[in-house]
């Protein structure tokens, strides 16, 4: 039970951090409805789900080598940017009347949404980062044992999901307020954070420091012993 309310209040406060996820769950709520918002998150959270594996399954000390090197953050900083920057420019080109007829047809492909929320986070290797340190922290507390820790990263994204499903319920409210010029304001605005994103994870190549808690753990095993 300490482990699954552990877990729980740990994914409720992860739904509120601040990063190009949050901001593109809540366009996509705003301009394509709850099921697209929905289908997008399904996507991000499964590249949470990889990125746990490929932290618990690996070395640490591999996982540690690969997330800190610099040619990953400016790729996927990049790649990031260039999609912020050219979405920014084919909505310059778009028409007002054209906007509801552009987000009728994309928030019906929910496997587009949900490979893009996907591709996003995954890009991001800052978040391979992230759960490589909370495996390396939260991992000892809990004996390393399978079960402990397929309890506690259950319960962290279920915990995700439904703040999430919340937050997209209210996001959704804001839809029948928005005019057509609003909506395209809005989802300039998701580009031109995408694009600010991109600019800092890429800059993040410049800082390779292991944090410190890291170093001194880095040789725990990945895997309990038997």
């Amino acid at each position: 039970m300490d482990d699954i309310l552990t877990g729980a209040s740990f994914g409720f406060f992860l739904s509120f951090m601040i990063g190009p996820v949050f901001f593109i769950l809540i366009e996509t709520s705003i301009t394509k409805g709850f099921r697209a918002a929905l289908s997008f998150d399904l996507g991000v959270v499964l590249a949470d789900i990889c990125f746990i594996a490929i932290a618990y399954f690996s070395s640490f000390s591999l996982v540690a080598k690969i997330k800190d090197d610099p040619a990953l953050y400016i790729f996927g900083g990049g790649v990031m940017a260039a999609y912020g920057l050219i979405s920014f420019v084919r909505l310059n080109k778009l028409k007002r009347t054209e906007v509801h007829v552009e987000s009728d047809v994309y928030k019906k492909n929910y496997f587009s949404l949900a490979a893009k929320g996907f591709l996003l986070n995954f890009i991001n290797v800052g978040v391979l980062g992230f759960w490589l340190a909370i495996i390396i922290t939260i991992g000892p507390q809990l004996d390393m044992e399978h079960s402990r820790l397929l309890t506690f990263f259950g319960s962290v994204i279920s915990a995700y999901v439904l703040t999430d499903i919340f937050k997209i319920l209210l996001a959704k409210q804001l839809r029948q307020k928005l005019t057509t010029k609003n909506i395209l304001k809005v989802k300039k605005i998701s580009c031109v954070i995408l694009i600010v994103f991109g600019i800092v994870i890429m800059s993040k190549s410049l800082f390779k420091e292991e944090p410190e808690f890291i170093r001194e753990n880095i040789h725990l095993p990945a895997q309990p012993s038997e």
